[in-house]
């Protein structure tokens, strides 16, 4: 009975939260004061945008501001939440591959290669699903180097925002307030070694990190 009721409590909760995180999420945009920070072109090919997992919120809006055709899936975890915010990226015109935990990891790497290599934008946060917190996990940078794509770092720094207590300190920008976005220019990673690509990408993403 309990698990009954679980799974009813949650395919509500896949029904209702999407379509009222993505109002919720425009409603934010709209009312806020807006500043693009753009180093370099990304150019036509495709490129990965990696974010930090507490900054993801408003990302979608940087994506439409360098991409006017969307062509992009983001790595989101085979959990719960990550259910629900992979529907609410679908209201952003924004596809997902699924399974960023351990055990799926080698097939989300394949998977995601492939996607790159077919045209396809890949978004990425290096920390996720579960941390540690602003910490590059191996994955961006064998996508990347295996791809042979550039990386571009998204930041979003509100002027006023709640910042939850969970383990990625999710930040929600508040209603009203000014919005700075920023896009590095796209990072080579080709014939770095690993450790030192990751601290090229924790270097740059901590620039604007909050």
């Amino acid at each position: 009975m309990k698990k009954r009721k679980k799974r009813l409590i949650r395919s509500l909760a896949l029904w209702a939260l999407p379509p009222i995180g993505a109002v919720l999420i425009r409603m934010i945009y709209l009312t806020c004061k807006k500043k693009f920070h753009v180093e370099a072109p990304i150019g036509e090919r495709p490129v990965i945008f990696a974010f930090w997992h507490g900054d993801l919120l408003m990302q979608p809006y940087m994506y439409a501001h360098l991409r006017s055709s969307p062509k992009a899936n983001v790595i989101i975890s085979d959990h719960f939440d990550g259910m629900i915010i992979a529907k609410i990226m679908h209201y952003f015109a924004l596809g997902t591959i699924h399974g960023s935990s351990n055990r799926s990891a080698a097939r989300v790497l394949f998977q995601a290669i492939r996607t790159l290599k077919e045209g396809y934008d890949i978004g990425i946060t290096p920390d996720g699903p579960k941390g540690p917190r602003h910490e590059v996990a191996d994955g961006v940078v064998v996508m990347a180097q295996k791809a042979q794509v550039g990386v571009v770092i998204y930041s979003c720094v509100p002027s006023h925002y709640w910042q939850l207590t969970s383990w990625d300190r999710f930040t929600i920008p508040k209603p009203f307030s000014r919005l700075d976005f920023y896009a590095s220019a796209p990072l080579r990673l080709e014939g770095m070694a690993l450790d030192a690509a990751k601290a090229r990408i924790k270097e740059e993403l901590m620039r604007h990190a909050f």
